[in-house]
């Protein structure tokens, strides 16, 4: 959106907010008290003091007589009220609340130009339409900066998710396990994959266990995953045992006719470990364990 106002138009609203800043602050705050006012994630000090920033810069922006919302005069405004709903986001605002802070001052700003301009109503309608103009311009900027925020804080938290449901245990030198619990699809098996081939570098291990006793369901994209992971692993010089295979799964794994011939399969972690052991050459007397010749 952008248009030139006309400069009577933008002279009188900027010449309106400076001479009754204080009354439109007052009413404004009163107004978002009645509405969608936070008490308790934001102090009236610091309410007060972010409306008297804006209402300040509002009137900068109208002196250049523009509506281009990217243009340098606009830009103090929009990093302030980026600011703002990158921190409200962070907090716990909702989106109506936080695009509320900037449209919640045209109720005030209405009235004064009301009071200024009713006797002339050609003037009073290019002045409402100019104030409205610029205040629903600033609440979606607002509001798009929030989503914006919103999304990129729900991705981080899904990472780090997926980072802390792929932990990989080491149970012996030389011996990792991976237990997963949930569906694999593919940002989590990037993910899967990742971790594990990260831990058999620092840990120089060579056999590493992926346990799915806790995956509900294993069809064929879910065995892809599985091969592919399998893959990497031998590709770093390790080898992999798939545990926690249920009697439900080999046969869904058999009906697909899903190729894990070149994967050694175990129904159980135990089991698994056991083999891992053997391939490792350690043995297990009684509670000790002892590599074999030793």
């Amino acid at each position: 959106m952008s248009r030139t106002l006309q400069n009577s138009d933008a002279a009188r609203l900027a010449e309106v907010i400076t001479s009754h800043e204080a009354p439109i602050l007052e009413d404004w705050i009163k107004e978002m008290s009645g509405t969608t006012r936070r008490v308790d994630l934001i102090k009236d000090t610091e309410l007060r003091t972010q409306c008297t920033q804006f209402l300040r810069l509002l009137r900068q922006g109208t002196e250049s007589a523009n509506l281009d919302m990217d243009s340098a005069a606009w830009k103090p405004i929009r990093e302030f009220l980026g600011d703002i709903s990158r921190s409200r986001a962070r907090e716990g605002f909702t989106p109506t609340e936080t695009a509320t802070f900037v449209f919640s001052v045209k109720k005030p700003l209405f009235t004064i130009l009301r009071e200024r301009l009713g006797t002339d109503a050609n003037a009073l309608a290019s002045e409402l339409w100019t104030a409205t103009e610029l205040i629903d311009a600033l609440g979606l900027y607002t509001a798009e900066v929030y989503l914006t925020t919103r999304t990129d804080i729900i991705r981080r938290q899904q990472e780090e998710m997926l980072e802390l449901s792929t932990p990989v245990v080491k149970l012996w030198n030389g011996i990792l396990a991976l237990p997963i619990i949930g569906t694999l699809d593919s940002e989590r098996t990037q993910v899967v994959m990742e971790v594990l081939l990260e831990a058999i570098v620092k840990t120089n291990s060579k056999v590493a266990i992926i346990d799915i006793t806790g995956v509900p369901t294993v069809d064929t994209l879910v065995a892809q995953h599985l091969l592919k992971t399998v893959t990497a692993a031998r590709l770093m010089g390790a080898d992999c045992i798939i545990s926690g295979v249920r009697p439900q799964i080999a046969q869904t794994i058999v009906h697909l006719g899903i190729n894990l011939l070149d994967v050694t399969t175990k129904a159980t972690l135990s089991d698994a470990f056991a083999l891992a052991l053997q391939r490792t050459g350690i043995s297990l007397d009684s509670n000790t364990a002892k590599a074999k010749g030793a």
